[in-house]
C-alpha cells in the first residue's frame, strides 16, 4: 500500500505506497495525492459529529455525497447541470464525474453515435482551453447532453462567442498544479470544476505531515499540519484531497483540532477523500492561519512501501515522518524526490531508523515537486527487518 500527499491534496498509498501533495490536499496511495489549498469563499456548514470529527457511519452522512459510481455529486453540482447556472467546462466536468465515465469512453460512445471528438479535444473543452464551434462539434455537445443524462441544451446554452484561434494557457495555479501532476489526474477527477480554482486565496508555508504503520505493515494513519498564508484578503478555507491506491483502505475517521471541517467527501470510484476546512475566520492579506486534521485508515490487506506529498508551490519547510509499528520495523528506508507525479525519483539518499522506530525528511525551501519516503522489507517474518505477512 502507498500514499500520496499534496500540499494541496493529500494522496494515501496503495499496495505500493502512499503520498501527499501542496494545498490542494493532501494525498494517499494509501493516502492521496497534494495537500489542501484554498479555494475562496463556499458553501459552510457544521459536522453532524460535532466540530472538527467525522466518524464511523457518519462518513457516509450528510458530509459526503457520492453517486452511483462512487464518484461524488453535490447539490449546487447538480443545480448547476440542471439549470446552466455555471460554466461550460465546469458543467462538463461535473457531469463527467457524476457519470463516472473516462474520456476514452465517453469518445468512444459518440463514435458510435457517428460523431469522431477525440480524448484530447474532450479534455480541452473541460478546461476550458477551447470550445464546440463548428457544426460537428456542436452536434457533439447535443449529444453528451444525452450521454451524461443532462436536460436538452444545458451544455449547448453556456457556450459563448466564438474565441481566438490557439491554445488558452491554463491560469496560474492549474498550470503548476498540472506540471507537477499531469493532465486528468486524480486530484482534478477529484475536485471537478474547483481545480481551476483551487489554493487561489492562500498557500502553504510549512508543512508537516505524521504518517503512521501498523503492525501488519499497513497505513494505519497520517495526521498533517499546515501553515497558511493569504495570498489576499478574505481567504477563509482550503481543500485538501487525499487518495488511496489500495480499495480497501478508506477513511474511518477524521479530526480536525486546528479549524473546522466542513465537508468530508469520500469518492470510492476514485479512492480519494476530498476535506474542506474553515480556517473559523476571514484573513487579511498575508496573514496566517494553522489547520491540523488527522484521518485514520481502515485495515488494507497489503504493505505499505512508501509515502509521497506532491507541492506545486516552494514551501518553506517540509517535515515528513513515518513511524512504524514494533513488529513491522523495515530493513532499509530512503528519501527520493520526483520533478512529477510518475517521473522517475531522483537524489535517492538512505535514511536511518531512529530508536523510536521512525524515519524523518526534513527539507528546506522546499521546491515544487514530489517528495517521498520510501522503505523495504527482508525476506523473513520476524518483525525485525522481515516483511509483515
Amino acid at each position: 500500500m502507498s500514499s500520496r500527499t499534496d500540499t494541496d491534496v493529500v494522496a494515501l498509498p496503495e499496495a505500493t505506497g502512499g503520498g501527499a501533495s501542496d494545498p490542494i490536499g493532501p494525498g494517499l496511495t494509501g493516502p492521496g495525492p497534494t495537500g489542501p489549498g484554498p479555494v475562496g469563499p463556499g458553501p459552510t456548514g457544521q459536522d453532524p459529529a460535532g466540530p472538527g470529527s467525522l466518524t464511523g457511519a457518519k462518513v457516509t452522512e450528510a458530509h459526503v455525497t457520492a453517486a452511483r459510481t462512487g464518484e461524488a455529486i453535490t447539490t449546487s453540482a447538480l443545480h448547476a447541470a440542471a439549470t446552466g447556472a455555471d460554466t461550460f467546462p465546469g458543467v462538463l466536468r461535473e457531469a463527467l464525474n457524476r457519470r463516472g465515465l473516462s474520456l476514452e469512453r465517453v469518445s468512444e460512445r459518440l463514435r458510435v453515435r457517428g460523431i469522431t471528438i477525440s480524448q484530447a479535444t474532450l479534455s480541452s473543452w473541460q478546461r476550458g482551453r477551447s470550445q464546440p464551434e463548428r457544426a460537428r462539434s456542436l452536434r457533439a455537445v447535443e449529444v453528451l447532453e444525452e450521454i451524461l443524462e443532462l436536460p436538452a441544451g444545458t451544455l449547448r446554452s453556456l457556450l459563448g462567442p466564438r474565441r481566438p484561434r490557439g491554445r488558452i494557457t491554463p491560469p496560474g495555479a492549474e498550470g503548476a498544479a498540472l506540471q507537477i501532476l499531469g493532465e486528468d489526474s486524480v486530484v482534478e477527477k477529484a475536485l471537478g470544476a474547483r481545480f481551476r480554482h483551487f489554493n487561489q486565496e492562500s498557500g502553504s508555508l510549512v508543512v508537516h505531515d505524521i504518517v503512521k504503520v501498523g503492525e501488519s505493515g499497513t497505513l494505519s494513519g497520517i495526521s498533517t499540519t499546515s501553515v497558511l498564508r493569504a495570498s489576499r484578503a478574505g481567504a477563509d478555507r482550503a481543500i485538501f484531497v487525499l487518495s488511496f491506491d489500495d480499495e480497501a483502505a478508506e477513511p474511518v475517521d477524521i479530526r480536525v483540532t486546528c479549524g473546522r471541517l466542513v465537508e468530508a467527501t469520500y469518492l470510492k470510484g476514485l479512492k480519494s477523500l476530498v476535506l474542506e476546512i474553515h480556517f473559523g475566520r476571514q484573513l487579511a492579506k498575508l496573514d496566517t492561519t494553522v489547520v491540523t486534521y488527522a484521518v485514520d485508515v481502515s485495515p488494507s490487506e497489503t504493505p505499505a512501501t512508501h509515502y509521497e506529498r506532491w507541492s506545486r508551490t516552494n514551501l518553506h519547510e517540509y517535515l515528513q515522518q513515518v513511524f512504524f509499528h514494533p513488529g513491522a520495523l523495515p530493513s532499509d528506508c530512503h528519501r527520493y524526490v520526483r520533478e512529477k507525479v510518475g517521473a522517475p525519483p531522483r537524489s535517492r539518499r538512505r535514511i536511518p531508523l531512529s530508536d523510536s522506530h521512525d524515519v524523518h525528511v526534513l527539507t528546506s525551501r522546499c521546491k515544487p515537486g514530489v517528495h517521498g519516503v520510501a522503505w523495504d522489507y527482508g525476506t523473513g517474518t520476524d518483525g525485525t527487518g522481515g516483511r509483515p505477512g
